[in-house]
C-alpha cells in the first residue's frame, strides 16, 4: 500500500495515464468525462473504477442533450492495492483501459476473457 497522495497529485497521474493510451481507444470517446474521486459512494476501497453512462452500443437517439457519460477512478482504493509508484501507474492504467472498454460495450465477463478484469 502507499502513503496518501494528495487528490491533485493522483489526478496528474490519471491525466499522464489517459495521454498514454493509443489513439484508437481514446478517439471515439463522445460525450464522456474523466473524474477521479476518493471513494466510491457506499466507502468502500473494493471499487477502484466505474463507467456511469450509457455503452456505446447500446446508444439509440443519443448525443442531444445528455449529460455527459462519466469514468470514475477512485484514489483511496487505487493507493489501497499499490505496492510503489510504478504499480499505481499500472493499476490507474488497467482500471482506465477497464471502464472504457465498458463505454464501448464490453462486460465483465468479457474483459476478464481478455485479461483485463
Amino acid at each position: 500500500m502507499i502513503d496518501d497522495i494528495p487528490a491533485n497529485e493522483f489526478e496528474k497521474l490519471v491525466i499522464d495515464e489517459l495521454d498514454a493510451l493509443p489513439d484508437e481507444m481514446v478517439d471515439d470517446l463522445d460525450n464522456v468525462v474523466f473524474v477521479t474521486e476518493d471513494r466510491p459512494e457506499d466507502g468502500s476501497l473494493d471499487l477502484l473504477g466505474l463507467y456511469d453512462g450509457v455503452a456505446l452500443t447500446e446508444r439509440g437517439q443519443y448525443g442531444f442533450g445528455e449529460l455527459p457519460d462519466r469514468i470514475i477512478l477512485y484514489r483511496e482504493p487505487l493507493l489501497a492495492i499499490a505496492v510503489d509508484l510504478d504499480d499505481l501507474k499500472d493499476q490507474i492504467h488497467v482500471t482506465l483501459v477497464h471502464e472504457i472498454a465498458h463505454f464501448y460495450g464490453l462486460d465483465d465477463d468479457q474483459l476478464h476473457e481478455l485479461g483485463w478484469a
